[in-house]
């Protein structure tokens, strides 16, 4: 995983509608993780907490497929220590959201009806709560990426 660009947007730009919210509804993970529908919050929830915050740090990673859960793993942990650092330099509300899923065990006990092990971890995915990530970055399908956030201030 490395980090190719970080961009602060404004929060203006974000779009947050229920389409991504019915594609996570395809996806295999759809109910099984903590960072997924319809354990995230809903989109319209989403919609008025994004508006009360004025900037967003966007993160482009550039992943190798061939190892896809580690490098999402990876990048996970960076938006984690990068919401962590601006907690630190007194962003008080600051908040990463995950690309995805979210995959910080390599064996999700919360898929199994357990206990998530890392409960204070655990982030929404950026789909899951309804931020339409196309309106933000132009997507490249031959790209091997993923997008992360972060919610500021």
């Amino acid at each position: 995983m490395r980090v190719l660009w970080e961009r602060e947007i404004d929060t203006s730009e974000i779009v947050v509608s229920p389409r991504p919210v019915w594609k996570c509804r395809t996806c295999a993970m759809y109910g099984k993780r903590p960072s997924c529908p319809p354990y995230a919050p809903d989109w319209k929830e989403a919609r008025e907490w994004v508006g009360h915050f004025k900037r967003a740090v966007l993160v482009k990673f550039s992943i190798d497929m061939e190892d896809f859960e580690n490098e999402k793993r990876k990048a996970i942990l960076y938006l984690l220590k990068r919401e962590a650092e601006l907690f630190r330099e007194g962003k008080l509300y600051a908040m990463a959201l995950f690309p995805g899923s979210c995959n910080l065990c390599d064996d999700c006990p919360f898929e199994r009806g357990e206990a998530c092990r890392f409960p204070t971890k655990v982030r929404p995915s950026i789909d899951a709560i309804g931020i339409e990530l196309g309106k933000l970055v132009k997507i490249d399908f031959s790209e091997s990426v993923l997008y992360g956030m972060i919610l500021v201030e």
